[in-house]
């Protein structure tokens, strides 16, 4: 049996390739096991600041004090 794939089914199949990458991205993103990563990163703009990193984690622990 020969299978001929056409230009509708690699397209398909480039959808299915496509979606499945950005569910897992999604989840890696919002896993709540890269939470301390992530908020690591979110000060890698102010690391020659200590001043704005001190600024930075007061609000970061006041925004997380708020959805408690």
């Amino acid at each position: 049996m020969v299978f001929e794939m056409s230009s509708g089914m690699i397209r398909g199949l480039g959808t299915v390739v496509v979606a499945v990458a950005f569910i897992g991205l999604a989840l890696w993103v919002f896993s709540p096991r890269r939470k301390s990563e992530f908020e690591d990163a979110t000060l890698l703009p102010f690391k020659d600041d200590p001043e704005a990193i001190k600024h930075v984690e007061q609000e970061q622990a006041s925004r997380s004090n708020k959805h408690v």
